[in-house]
């Protein structure tokens, strides 16, 4: 761990956090160079509800008192789980909080039994999870924007 890193906590998200992470999810989005319209068209697969928040699985990156970063990771049946958030605030980006987020996560889904790590990925992020070693397993529809494809990437725990 670089000493720039060793400043980023890593904690639950708070439910109340909800709006604020994911202005935070759209902000980083955004680092892409995409559209106002785009990024509206992206909202709804990168809004966090409290609900969510209370299930489980979001983490934080805290730094300086403030949100620097937040993933989410899900568990299905079968031993899979996949990265179903992962963004840092484009401020913090090249600090190491991508890497320590990712990390957390694949740490949860090994606690939770599983055998493979999945994400589908904006494709400016799969140079990300390559270096997290994730390797291209396909490609998968776009949730947000129809006809769009998005590198699916994996890795076996």
């Amino acid at each position: 761990m670089t000493a720039r890193e060793s400043h980023a906590a890593l904690r639950p998200a708070r439910p109340e956090e909800a709006a604020a992470l994911s202005a935070l999810c759209l902000r980083s989005k955004a680092v892409w160079g995409y559209d106002a319209a785009f990024l509206q068209a992206c909202r709804g697969e990168l809004t966090l509800s409290a609900p969510e928040i209370t299930a489980g699985g979001v983490l934080v990156a805290e730094r300086d008192g403030r949100a620097a970063g937040v993933a989410r990771l899900g568990v299905a049946p079968g031993g899979e789980a996949e990265i179903l958030l992962l963004f840092v605030e484009p401020a913090r980006l090249g600090h190491g909080i991508g890497r320590r987020l990712f990390a957390a996560l694949e740490r949860m889904a090994k606690d939770a039994g599983c055998s493979r790590l999945v994400a589908v990925a904006d494709p400016g992020a799969e140079g990300f999870y390559l270096r997290m070693g994730m390797e291209r397993a396909g490609e998968e529809a776009s949730g947000s924007i129809p006809g769009r494809r998005l590198p699916k990437l994996e890795k076996r725990l």
